[in-house]
């Protein structure tokens, strides 16, 4: 393993949340410190002691980093679900079922849940909708729903939904990016992407 220590540059101690941004640790600028500071002697006691613990950090780096290469698999299939709050389970369904024109899923249990509920289906997955005070502010959130918090659904025609979206007089903005992707917001200010995908 290339080793920590290089001779210029400020010292940046990476903390362990991301071991593979890991970058050589400097001393140079802090050895100096020391040495004014503490003295000589009480210097090279503290080197001694900061190369030790970087050498037992730089074994751990390297363990972790490896441990990240290696393969996880539990079986991920698909997003089974996405959970959706609301205020109103009636308006919520007018906007879901009545402007996007999605099916709810009957099999679902409806009254097995300590609060009023609707699954629809998306596809072969499903968005849940859950009437229950929503802790995050609806006020002050990105105008442009693709810097929010958004569930992505995608579509054939992108097209169809804006023509959709402005006969019902229900605010949109477009992809940044120029692809053909449109972004809303529900009744409850939850964020929706739309994007075009081929078949």
């Amino acid at each position: 393993m290339a080793s920590l220590l290089c001779p210029s540059a400020a010292i940046s101690v990476q903390n362990k949340v991301n071991p593979l941004r890991a970058r050589p640790i400097c001393t140079n600028s802090i050895s100096q410190f020391y040495q004014s500071t503490v003295g000589i002697d009480k210097y090279h006691e503290l080197s001694f002691k900061t190369k030790a613990k970087l050498s037992v950090e730089a074994d751990v780096v390297e363990k972790e980093a490896n441990q990240v290469n290696e393969k996880i698999d539990y079986g991920v299939v698909s997003v089974h679900h996405v959970g959706v709050l609301c205020e109103n389970l009636e308006r919520s369904l007018e906007f879901y079922q009545g402007i996007l024109g999605l099916e709810i899923n009957e099999a679902r249990p409806h009254d097995k849940l300590p609060y009023r509920g609707a699954w629809l289906w998306v596809g072969s997955e499903m968005i849940h909708l859950m009437e229950l005070p929503n802790p995050d502010p609806l006020t002050g959130r990105p105008q442009h729903g693709g810097r929010d918090r958004h569930t992505c659904i995608a579509i054939r025609d992108v097209s169809k939904l804006k023509a959709i979206l402005d006969k019902a007089g229900i605010p949109y903005t477009l992809s940044r990016s120029g692809r053909p992707a449109i972004f809303t917001r529900d009744p409850d200010a939850n964020a929706l992407e739309f994007t075009q995908v081929d078949d």
